[in-house]
Parts: C-alpha cells; sequence; structure tokens
C-alpha cells in the first residue's frame, strides 16, 4: 500500500509567514506535526510520501504513485483543502481526511470517502483493520482521550527538513481553561494529557539523527498546563 500524506496550503495570513520566511530563505513555519505522527501509526510496511503544498507543488506524477491519499489540516487552511481534495478525487484516488479540519467540519466534504475524525491513537487503529479488509466504514469518530504516553515519535524522514525555519515538538494536549475564543477543549479535552520525559527526549534525538540542527517549537496548545509535569524529578 502507497499513501500519500497531503498537507494543504495556508492563506496569506499571519499563518503562513509568507513574506518574512523569505528573508530567512525558508518555505514554511513548521512541518505537519499532525501527518507526520499519523504515518507513524501506519503500518510500516506502507510506503509513504508527503507533500506538503505549503513547500512544494502536488504533482500528477505523486498521484500517479498513490494507492490512498490522507489528508490533514487546521481551519485556515480548508480553501486549499476543498483544491486539493478535488485534484484527488479526479485521479480516482481513495481519500482519507482527519484532523481538526475535518473533526469540526466534516460534513463540508462530501467528496472525501473516509473521516477519522478526534484523535488518531483512539480512532485510526479501528479505520485500518476495516480498510485491509475493504469494509471501512465512512466516519470514525470517539470522545475517549487516549493516553498519549503510547503515542509513538514522529516519522521526522519523510518531511525536507531544509525548507522550514522550525521543527515541532508536542510535548501535551488539553487545557484547564475556557476560553471564549479557543476551540482547544473542545478537541482534547480540559485535562491536560502529557508524554513522558524519555518520549519528549527520544523525539528531540529523533530529529537530530535526521539531521535537524535549528530551533525547536513546542506546539503545546498550553504548555504550564500541568506544571508538575514539566519537572523531570517529578514526573507524572
Amino acid at each position: 500500500m502507497k499513501i500519500l500524506l497531503l498537507y494543504p496550503e495556508f492563506p496569506d495570513t499571519f499563518w503562513s509567514f509568507k513574506h518574512a520566511l523569505k528573508f530567512i530563505r525558508k518555505k514554511a513555519a513548521l512541518p505537519p506535526l499532525g501527518l507526520l505522527t499519523v504515518a507513524a501509526l501506519l503500518p510500516k510496511v506502507w510506503a509513504k510520501r508527503l507533500v506538503d503544498v505549503n513547500v512544494r507543488k502536488l504533482r500528477e506524477n505523486d498521484l500517479e504513485w498513490a494507492d490512498a491519499v490522507f489528508i490533514s489540516g487546521m481551519i485556515a487552511q480548508q480553501t486549499s483543502a476543498h483544491e486539493l481534495i478535488a485534484s484527488c478525487r479526479a485521479a480516482g484516488k481513495t481519500i482519507v481526511a482527519g484532523g481538526p479540519l475535518f473533526t469540526l467540519g466534516h460534513e463540508k466534504f462530501p467528496e472525501v470517502d473516509h473521516f477519522v475524525l478526534n484523535e488518531a491513537e483512539v480512532t485510526l487503529p479501528e479505520f485500518l483493520r476495516d480498510f485491509e479488509r475493504d469494509m471501512a466504514e465512512r466516519v470514525y469518530a470517539s470522545p475517549k482521550l487516549p493516553d498519549i504516553r503510547q503515542t509513538p515519535v514522529p516519522l521526522w524522514k519523510l518531511a525536507d527538513m531544509q525548507h522550514y525555519a522550525s521543527m515541532s515538538v508536542q510535548f501535551s494536549r488539553g487545557c484547564p481553561f475556557d476560553c471564549e475564543f479557543c476551540n482547544i477543549t473542545a478537541m482534547f479535552g480540559h485535562r491536560p494529557r502529557t508524554k513522558t520525559t524519555a518520549q519528549v527526549i527520544a523525539e528531540l534525538d529523533g530529529l537530530r539523527r535526521d539531521g535537524w540542527r535549528g530551533p525547536v517549537f513546542f506546539v503545546d496548545d498550553n504548555f504550564i498546563g500541568n506544571k508538575r509535569a514539566l519537572n523531570p524529578q517529578k514526573e507524572l
């Protein structure tokens, strides 16, 4: 099985940093951490290719190569997501979608074959079991919040690191607060779930092993949401 992991383009807004990135000769601020984590959750024997449209265009030979397309993104990327999905549909590819954009509005994307919503550690295994038996349903969703201490190291080798201003690491999910402008708790809950010290070190070591020597950005919704867990001497 050949899986194309597809990340839509950010519009020319604050989220894209397009104009500032030119000064440091980079094409995107951060790699698609969610898709790289999903890649690590997929069967190891499957071939995988990442196309981040913020870094390079989707090519015809990418679609010819793929047996299925996994697409993810945030709400700001919805215009590009629609365009990419249309291209995948025209190429006759099976389309699987997940991540915040689709979890919060999958009904807006009727062309998608399968939705793997909420957190992939919970919904992806069930989808994969059905998909490999050619019995996949259209929507997989769950209110369950997974223990991210079981989350694997993202598959960094799929990303062309030279085009990014920074790499990204996630230490926790969730936030104890309920700010009116934020939808994080609707997706990830109010209780911060954290990775272990060993996990975070393994991710940093993985980045270095794959050649990264630049900055690393912690993408947590609330990095200090669980202060005790930040102290490795008092790890939960």
